[in-house]
């Protein structure tokens, strides 16, 4: 047969016959994740507070053939991480990966935030990813799966309007090493990607802000800050959700314990 009438070849799918539990997938680097993921051949569980959001989420999975649970919740909730653990294994039956996210939290100057705001900041991004890992850890440890940690480059270079950020990345990097250990033992991958500067509803918050200071459209803004952090160009979340499917892949398994910037050269220190 003539080569130039072969049909392509179908598309590899890595992730085929795994589940990923991803958080905060509603919008922005989660929602990126959890579809590619999905796109990989993976079962997702898409978890947010947004239960619209989720739903439209499901839709374009469905649409493109994969197959996706969606859990409303709040993770700041203690008991809510185990119900979505609960969830995975009632839907498809195990956890492969779980993808920690979800979390955001206020900037401002120090003197400026209160209590509130610093365990707000703490109870979503750290302890709504401590209470999943322990949660799902034992279906991680069964299937040999991949936990991967979201932070961001503020856990290594904080900044005076970012002291709550970069201290719950930095406690998020901490954590990673520390289970990275614990997954040597139990046969559980587990790295964490920093970051940069991702074109996400908060960014376009900034660039607005920035925008309205300095008298400039929203492309001169993003252009003045690429300009003043010396990197290549402002991400996206398809870049970040890329670099989760390398990381979780089965022929990814020797990267471990890794703590991966993703920033554009951002990152300036050693």
């Amino acid at each position: 047969m003539n080569a130039s009438l072969t049909a392509p070849a179908a598309r590899p799918l890595p992730l085929a016959g795994q589940t990923a539990i991803v958080t905060g997938a509603s919008r922005g680097i989660g929602r990126a994740i959890a579809l590619r993921l999905a796109q990989d051949g993976a079962a997702v569980v898409a978890t947010a507070r947004n239960a619209d959001l989720l739903r439209t989420l499901a839709t374009e999975i469905t649409a493109a053939g994969g197959r996706v649970a969606t859990v409303a919740m709040d993770l700041r909730e203690a008991a809510e991480p185990a119900r979505l653990v609960a969830a995975a294994i009632e839907a498809f039956g195990g956890i492969d990966v779980v993808v920690n996210n979800a979390g955001a939290t206020k900037r401002g100057d120090f003197l400026a935030l209160p209590d509130a705001d610093w365990i707000d900041g703490f109870a979503l991004k750290l302890f709504g990813a401590v209470r999943l890992t322990r949660a799902a850890w034992p279906h991680l440890k069964a299937r040999r799966g991949s936990l991967l940690n979201i932070s961001g480059v503020g856990g290594r270079t904080p900044g005076p309007e970012f002291t709550i950020g970069g201290s719950v990345n930095a406690a998020m990097l901490a954590f990673t090493k520390a289970m990275a250990d614990v997954g040597v033992r139990d046969g559980v991958q587990v790295n964490a990607i920093n970051p940069g500067y991702i074109r996400t509803d908060r960014l376009q918050i900034r660039l607005e802000k920035l925008a309205r200071e300095q008298g400039v459209d929203l492309v001169e803004a993003a252009r003045r800050i690429v300009a003043a952090d010396t990197i290549v160009r402002i991400g996206e979340p398809e870049d970040v959700a890329q670099l989760v499917a390398f990381i979780v892949a089965p022929a990814s398994r020797f990267l471990h314990g890794a703590i991966v910037d993703l920033d554009g050269g951002q990152t300036k220190t050693l």
